[in-house]
């Protein structure tokens, strides 16, 4: 029916035709009397049909709502009906009930009780019941879920129904119908709905998990004491997360719930729907039944003659044994974590058996889980901890080396200064001095990698950094292969040390020449990039923010995948012995962790290789160099001065004592900051300057020369230590008028900063 605004008005019909009733008695002409009086009858016979079926229509329209208001009544939802407008023109006492309103207030007003924006909600559903003559949505309310559903009584009236979903699931009408129990449980352990199965079980419903468990917290695949009707009975249970924090708890057949016999195959045929994976296995190995979670989550077909073995390992002892054991009754409470068998990926199962069954045909039942992410996550805590682990042994073996390598190379520089080039212990001492030198270099790889390195970070711009190594790197990769540079030509600056950044790239440079023995291709690009989102990639996240992109290719053998996760690692090497220390990339790794940034390998077996780093872009304005002042570089041959030395190490303690007094200082010594304050606190002692090493038995450098300068607050301050100067830099900000000089030093860096310290 067209709507009411829309029909045409009964005197459009009515009024012409008796006017052209009155008309014709006085129309002379006889033809247009007739037609005048036929028109007339015409229209007013029509006004008066359409009167009749108006009336009749409002009859049945009247009745119909008045058996629809009836039926809405007796409804136990809330029911509104409205008009296109939304204004409420009834409602049942549900409906009066769950929404205490005014009569003038409308239907969105209403509903706004219950979920925010509830006016585009209803414009979306009246729109497509003006159209189909009907419409509902599902909507999670604050509340819990409701349906709502419009139905249009006539093109101006519409009945609104609220259904209340909580209480059902998803698979409600499978779940009534299933013959094991089940029931869903909120957040709160409050039960939101209960299976026919389940509430016989019981006897009834109840409202609580505690009234349902003896043992609480549910654990999926444990067996728990149920309290049913009859008593306490074990059943193993089943637990599947839901929405909302919600779970579906199933007990399924074990020895305890199934005393009646064997589990038949109708029970698994209801089995075979639940979303828990199940396995029927007989004791000797053979899987007797399986569900369609099971299978998908093994990923193979079990047909008959599939035994156990066939699917899982990595027990560390035979299946069988442990299914036996489970059907006695041992081990019930220790679930086992195996692998899949015949997967492409590496899928972890954590597998808790039960025991079913009679005593003449036992059996087990295994409640299966996933738990690869897991698994996952764990794999990748024990690696970072064995690379922190890793890094803190290099950091303290690099600290003793250092100690070390400074008395071998100072003891060394002392033996120079006695021999000159013609005598023949010179070169046995040149030997020494070089090798030495090596080592340090060594120690600082080991350094780098524990970022315990000593950086000097600068702002650069990385092209022109790449554009002084070109020449080197071009001698290193040789006449076979060919290297390449590609440059952003707008690339942002960073901030970091040219000399590691130089030291990574040659790292780089060097493993993939190596890669390439029969010749090949390196390609060295730059370029800009913003991360508008964090870039999770190798168990690492990348926040979002600018970067500078340093990518190195090669046209190598490539990586195997399998050994992609120990690249990095030091010592690890795919070279023979003595042609390489395994300390490259992890060095490589350290610096730029150190710098602030980030280090990636994607690499095809056969194709080549490719090494992305990401350092965070410098949005200051760069600095302007300013060419340092030229300084002799001849250690100065005398001096003068107090020098108080605090060296825990005897051998580093005796170089720098004898190397300062050979230069014309007065050098107190003590083996320990206690010492060195005892000595302080004689008022006429004049010293001029602390020379101390940072990390110390006892009071370290930085704490006993503070409780020094409060009493001699002009003296100045040198500290040397192993360690990168990072490690104590906030506390040696704090400390007015000291600089740091790193270990291993030679006998000239050493008089050089004591010199400039005190001049």
């Amino acid at each position: 029916m067209p709507p009411a605004r829309d029909r045409m008005p009964l005197w459009y019909l009515a009024g012409p035709g008796v006017l052209a009733l009155i008309a014709a008695p006085f129309t002379p002409q006889e033809p247009v009397r007739l037609a005048l009086l036929a028109c007339g009858c015409a229209l007013v016979v029509f006004a008066a049909i359409a009167a009749l079926l108006r009336v009749i229509q409002r009859q049945k329209r009247d009745h119909a709502m008045t058996t629809l208001i009836a039926l809405a009544e007796t409804d136990t939802v809330p029911c509104f009906l409205t008009d296109v407008e939304g204004q409420i023109s009834f409602r049942n006492d549900p409906a009066s009930e769950a929404f205490r309103i005014k009569p003038a207030e409308g239907l969105e007003r209403a509903l706004s009780e219950l979920f925010a924006n509830p006016g585009a909600v209803l414009f979306r559903l009246l729109s497509k019941a003006r159209a189909l003559g009907h419409a509902r949505e599902d909507i999670v309310t604050r509340k819990g879920h409701v349906r709502l559903s419009v139905n249009a009584v006539d093109d101006a009236s519409f009945l609104w129904r609220l259904e209340d979903l909580s209480d059902r699931t998803a698979n409600s009408r499978a779940t009534d119908a299933l013959s094991l129990p089940m029931l869903t449980a909120g957040p709160t352990g409050t039960v939101l709905y209960m299976n026919e199965a389940f509430r016989r079980l019981l006897g009834g419903r109840v409202k609580t998990l505690t009234s349902v468990f003896e043992d609480l917290p549910v654990q999926s695949g444990a067996v728990h004491r149920i309290r049913t009707e009859s008593g306490v009975i074990d059943s193993l249970v089943a637990e599947v997360p839901s929405h909302g924090g919600r779970r579906e708890i199933y007990l399924l057949p074990c020895e305890a719930l199934a005393q009646a016999g064997p589990l038949s195959s109708g029970q698994w045929d209801a089995i075979e729907e639940l979303p828990v994976p199940l396995l029927k296995v007989a004791i000797t190995g053979e899987v007797l039944a399986s569900n369609h979670e099971a299978r998908l989550l093994l990923g193979s077909r079990i047909g008959d003659g599939t035994r156990i073995s066939d699917l899982l390992k990595g027990l560390g002892r035979p299946l069988v044994d442990w299914l036996a054991e489970a059907a006695e009754g041992k081990g019930l409470s220790t679930p086992q974590f195996l692998q899949s068998v015949g997967r492409g990926q590496d899928t972890f199962i954590q597998v808790s058996l039960n025991p079913a069954g009679s005593a003449e045909d036992p059996y087990v039942i295994a409640v299966l889980n996933d738990v690869t992410e897991f698994k996952n996550l764990q794999l990748q805590f024990v690696q970072s901890q064995k690379m922190q682990a890793i890094g803190q042994l290099a950091g303290g073996v690099a600290h003793d080396f250092n100690n070390l390598l400074t008395a071998i190379s100072g003891h060394c520089d002392l033996l120079l200064l006695r021999h000159d080039q013609g005598d023949s212990d010179y070169a046995d001492l040149v030997q020494i001095h070089q090798n030495s030198n090596r080592a340090a270099a060594l120690v600082g790889q080991l350094l780098a990698y524990s970022r315990k390195q000593n950086l000097q970070p600068e702002v650069l711009d990385l092209r022109n950094t790449l554009s002084d190594s070109t020449h080197l790197l071009n001698r290193l990769v040789g006449e076979k292969i060919t290297l390449t540079l590609d440059h952003d030509p707008g690339l942002s600056p960073i901030r970091a040390d040219k000399r590691q950044l130089e030291q990574v790239l040659m790292n780089l440079v060097v493993n993939a020449r190596d890669a390439m023995p029969e010749g090949g291709s390196i390609r060295i690009e730059t370029e800009n990039a913003f991360l508008h989102e964090g870039l999770s990639r190798d168990n690492v996240t990348v926040p979002p923010g600018k970067y500078v992109v340093l990518r190195v290719h090669d046209t190598g053998h490539g990586i195997p995948e399998d050994k992609r996760s120990e690249i990095f690692e030091p010592f690890w090497t795919t070279k023979k012995t003595g042609d390489g220390t395994g300390l490259g990339l992890s060095t490589a790794y350290g610096i730029v962790k150190q710098t602030g940034g980030y280090i990636f390998v994607d690499s095809t077996v056969g194709v080549g290789t490719t090494f992305s780093i990401l350092i965070p872009g410098h949005d200051a304005p760069r600095e302007i160099e300013v060419s340092p002042a030229v300084e002799d570089p001849v250690a100065p041959v005398s001096g003068d001065g107090v020098v108080l030395l605090v060296e825990d190490e005897a051998p580093v303690r005796a170089f720098a004592s004898r190397a300062l007094r050979l230069r014309g200082f007065t050098v107190l010594e003590a083996d320990c900051a206690e010492a060195a304050l005892a000595m302080l606190a004689d008022p006429d002692l004049q010293v001029d300057l602390f020379l101390t090493d940072v990390i110390m038995p006892g009071k370290d450098g930085p704490t006993w020369v503070r409780e020094a300068l409060e009493h001699r607050p002009n003296t100045k301050v040198v500290f040397v230590s192993g360690y990168a100067e990072e490690a104590f830099d906030e506390a040696q900000k704090c400390i007015p008028n000291s600089t740091f000089l790193p270990k291993p030093f030679s006998l000239s860096d050493l008089t050089k900063t004591v010199h400039s310290q005190l001049h």
